[in-house]
């Protein structure tokens, strides 16, 4: 029974270490890379490997829905560089390394697409996980204060003392939504500020989805 084992664990050590190398093979064949350091990088989506990388196609274009230049305004209006004192505005290298800390095992860190479902559908960040504005702003028609209780403490790792929420153990966020014309992002980032979450701990993907599409990253559908 322990020499079945053995081999099979053997087997698989095997089958995983040609599949790592292979991967990082491909990486470095890639003639469309993200920076001139960085080709790929690998992240784990629904608990399966994600490898995240640009087209390759030069004839590679965005697609519809990201291709629109002009909604109305409100709601679709331009948001500022800096959102809100404290909260950092990130671009897509910076984002990256995030998704490379959350690959390596960063447990205190969450990548977040604050859109509706039905836009999320059409694709998403490899290993975000999705939080709508809808569910923490307290105008939305679905707001339930036992929604929002819940997410704080089992998703965000904060604490309430005494009926007052304590953040200084709860979790760095990434957020982001459909580009610099989208407030469903910055809307739950005001929302979670306003909570009295420490806006040094939130990071803001302004480009989001459009700026993403358009660099012909890697996207996934839930």
């Amino acid at each position: 029974m322990a020499h079945k084992l053995i081999l099979t664990c053997t087997a698989f050590l095997i089958l995983f270490s040609a599949e790592a190398w292979s991967s990082e093979t491909s990486k470095a064949d890639l003639k469309v890379k993200i920076t001139t350091e960085i080709s790929a990088i690998t992240v784990m989506h629904n608990g399966k490997p994600v490898v995240i990388q640009r087209n390759q196609s030069a004839e590679n274009k965005i697609i519809e829905d990201y291709a629109l230049t002009s909604r109305n305004c409100p709601p679709f209006c331009v948001q500022p560089m800096t959102l809100l004192p404290g909260v950092n505005t990130i671009g897509e290298i910076e984002l990256l390394e995030f998704l490379k800390r959350k690959a390596a095992g960063d447990k205190n860190l969450l990548i977040i697409d604050s859109r509706t479902p039905d836009w999320v559908a059409k694709g998403t960040i490899p290993s975000a996980i999705n939080l709508p504005w809808t569910q923490l702003y307290r105008e939305a028609s679905n707001f339930e204060p036992i929604v929002v209780e819940s997410i704080l403490t089992d998703r965000f790792g904060a604490k309430t003392e005494d009926g007052i929420w304590n953040f200084s153990d709860a979790k760095e966020l990434v957020l982001f939504c459909n580009g610099p014309w989208c407030g469903q992002s910055p809307t739950n980032i005001k929302t979670l500020v306003s909570m009295g979450y420490p806006a040094h701990k939130i990071h803001w993907y302004r480009g989001g989805m459009q700026a993403w599409n358009a660099l012909g990253l890697t996207t996934v559908t839930p």
